[in-house]
């Protein structure tokens, strides 16, 4: 039986974590806790747990990197932050492309960093309508904690890029509410590179916070591991069974509590094909997705996209409206692959890339899909809801508004055979013309809900804590516990969550243990 040795990397090895060059066979490990995935939710729990005297191990499928790794290559950081290079789809009409951190640190690595608390209205809504009563009471001391762990606050005002200063300014010309957006950063270098791994370290990611301070306290991840099935004994989880990528390597882990924390796509095919059911039946289901659409504008100034913090500012007119606007910077080639455009068309219209503003809108959906484990792998189905794409088709209308009220000079829209915007009156007729939504660019960083969490087994997957219904010492830590979609990034709901669920493991830490 091979034993695994800490990775060895360029500089000085990182104690406590291990990745494939480390295996040289199959493995066996014992811990109190196996925690699989490492992004906001499983990294969440790991540190809590193993602060508490928890013996942890963590599994992660994606590889490991540190700062010093993360390039200004965006087709290699593409290819090794993002599962299948960020070009996954929820089959519907229109297909919706949403992307997944796949390292340790998991999507935490690649998102934006926004930080915001549920709505106190979604909150109310799942007291109301789900059975979680005291929730938003019970969350209060989780968010506080999380937001010290991973220094929630607004941007420093000298990194403020000029495309979000121009989306303020259209707010303010349109007199709609505009709000400075928190973010898990400590003096954001502005390098607008969040998308692709932080290049200083000032992004407060799970990678950064979380992932350190698990390993501080004894923890230990594995990295280029993908879980291949939860092992059971009746209803009782009693381990792992993995893989080491690029090899043929087994790793078992034998623990007395076992925690997926995989995502919303993964959760529920881990689950399925590790034999697991819901009473409820609900496993895979209520699927929500925050759909995206983003319209591209063109100034005559020079904006620089590059240079400045990512989402500085939220445009929250229209929040109680399900519809929140922010600037994104995309880099050239991501942003010209978004683009219908060919040859020398191509070539013209990036020639003026300085001087354009990549400006987006998350929707609070009124709909969800399912995710089906097919040969023992997730496939997302979701049909966009014709009342979300309303929504979202006067989104870009009132995005665009705002843009030209910026001084944009002309918009390029996300929708497949639309005629560009020269002006508000333009914007304006968008809402009459039909424009069928399979010609529609549709994105999402947000799968939320596929075992969400509730008081009553026959109509959720999880207890209001994570604990799996109808199971014994399974867990659940990451957004598929979400009863519906939040309406806003939904990172520190995750890790508020997730340190809610750690504190009831460790409360109970007599039985789970014994």
């Amino acid at each position: 039986m091979a034993t695994a040795r800490p990775a060895l990397h360029e500089g000085a090895p990182t104690p406590g974590v291990f990745t494939r060059r480390d295996h040289h066979g199959d493995s066996v490990l014992d811990a109190d806790a196996v925690i699989v995935g490492s992004g906001a939710g499983g990294a969440t729990m790991a540190a809590e747990l193993a602060e508490a005297g928890f013996d942890v191990v963590v599994l992660e499928e994606g590889s490991y990197y540190q700062t010093r790794d993360f390039t200004a290559d965006n087709s290699a950081m593409a290819r090794q932050l993002y599962r299948d290079g960020g070009a996954t789809a929820a089959l519907g009409d229109p297909p919706i492309f949403y992307q997944e951190g796949r390292a340790v640190g998991g999507s935490t690595v690649i998102n934006g960093g926004m930080s915001w608390r549920t709505p106190d209205k979604i909150l109310a809504r799942w007291e109301r309508e789900l059975g979680l009563a005291g929730i938003a009471r019970d969350l209060e001391p989780y968010f506080a904690r999380v937001e010290r762990r991973i220094h929630v606050a607004t941007m420093d005002r000298d990194v403020i890029g000029t495309d979000n200063l121009l989306l303020k300014k259209g707010a303010d010309a349109k007199g709609w509410k505009v709000i400075d957006n928190l973010r898990n950063q400590v003096h954001c270098a502005g390098s607008n590179r969040c998308a692709f791994g932080c290049p200083t370290g000032a992004k407060q990611s799970a990678l950064v916070s979380y992932i350190p301070r698990a390993l501080h306290y004894g923890a230990r991840v594995y990295a280029d591991v993908r879980v291949d099935r939860i092992t059971r004994h009746g209803k009782r989880a009693t381990g792992v069974v993995g893989t080491v990528k690029g090899t043929r390597h087994r790793i078992t882990v034998r623990a007395r509590l076992v925690v997926a924390a995989c995502g919303a796509i993964h959760t529920p095919a881990l689950l399925v094909r590790s034999g697991f059911r819901s009473p409820s039946g609900q496993l895979g289901h209520n699927l929500s997705m925050h759909p995206n659409v983003k319209v591209v504008a063109i100034f005559d100034e020079p904006i620089t996209g590059w240079k400045g913090t990512h989402q500085a500012f939220q445009v929250r007119e229209f929040q109680d409206e399900g519809l929140l606007f922010a600037a994104v910077n995309l880099p050239p080639s991501i942003l010209a692959m978004s683009f219908p455009q060919r040859g020398a068309a191509l070539g013209e219209l990036m020639d003026q890339y300085e001087h354009m503003v990549t400006a987006g809108m998350l929707c609070e959906d009124t709909t969800t899909g399912r995710v089906r484990t097919i040969d023992g792998k997730p496939q997302a189905f979701y049909q966009l809801a014709d009342a979300d794409a309303a929504n979202l088709k006067r989104g870009v209308v009132l995005l665009s508004e705002l843009l030209f009220a910026a001084g944009a000079r002309r918009i390029l829209l996300p929708f497949h055979g639309a005629r560009d915007l020269y002006s508000p009156d333009d914007a304006r007729r968008l809402l009459d013309q039909p424009i069928p939504t399979k010609g529609w660019e549709v994105v999402t960083v947000h799968m939320m809900g596929t075992a969400r969490m509730g008081p009553d087994r026959t109509a959720a997957v999880t207890s209001p804590f994570g604990v799996v219904h109808d199971a014994d010492r399974l867990m659940v830590a990451d957004a598929s516990l979400f009863p519906t979609p939040i309406g806003v990034n939904p990172m520190e709901t995750i890790m508020a969550l997730a340190t809610r669920g750690a504190g009831h493991a460790i409360d109970n830490a007599a039985r789970l243990l014994s």
